[in-house]
């Protein structure tokens, strides 16, 4: 295992992070596309509130428009993502041109899809992208600790929405004990109570979101 900086330790985590938000968030966003442009402002506050964001948004068209693509908008799709690519590219070295070039790609997408009207076809290639990213991650970075890295951000991440979105039990328990195997493996400074206090709230049959977020969030807190 190599000796790595703490700045760029926080920057593998954050890549982790930042590519499950665009993920996600994303996919979700696909999913309600055209049942929130026809419920109009009722259809985006949900979303939202789901996502526990500010509604900033004049209409559902403005919604359209600046989730996905908003450049000043700090939780729009685009930024998480640039947010990703920023990190990327820090990390070039240590992560590899090739990965990199999948969350560049992603970017690419997604400016094109700001210019079409009709961009789900665009949407599909950016979680493709991302999906991709993952997979290289896997086979081409040879360090297990920048691998494990990268993977317990994006765990901590979809952990924090799922709780947010209100996921079912059994998606919450795979995923608690995906991070719980994996956190234990790398060289982050954690806060090794977090991991057992998740562990106690998804064995719970009536799930406690709003304590399993709060969890989540003081995970690098030691």
């Amino acid at each position: 295992m190599g000796v790595k900086s703490v700045e760029n330790m926080d920057r593998l985590y954050w890549l982790g992070r930042y590519s499950e938000r665009v993920y996600t968030t994303l996919k979700l966003y696909g999913q309600r596309f055209d049942s929130m442009l026809e419920e109009g402002t009722e259809g985006y506050d949900e979303f939202c509130r789901s996502l526990e964001i500010p509604n900033i948004y004049a209409s559902a068209e403005d919604f359209r428009k600046q989730y996905p693509f908003g450049h000043e908008d700090p939780n729009s799709i685009y930024s998480n993502l640039r947010r990703a690519y920023d990190n990327a590219i820090e990390l070039r070295e240590e992560i590899g041109s090739e990965t990199l070039a999948y969350i560049q790609l992603a970017v690419y997408e997604l400016n094109k899809a700001s210019l079409s009207e009709a961009p789900m076809i665009e949407f599909q290639r950016i979680l493709d992208d991302i999906l991709a990213f993952w997979g290289i991650v896997d086979d081409q970075i040879e360090d297990e600790d920048t691998r494990n890295i990268i993977k317990v951000g994006k765990r901590v991440e979809r952990i924090d929405l799922y709780g947010r979105l209100n996921i079912d039990r059994v998606s919450m328990i795979r995923e608690v004990n995906r991070l719980c195997g994996r956190i234990e493996r790398c060289s982050l400074h954690y806060n090794k109570a977090v991991p057992d206090r998740l562990k106690s709230l998804v064995a719970k049959q009536e799930l406690d979101y709003p304590e399993i977020v709060r969890e989540i969030e003081r995970i690098l807190e030691v």
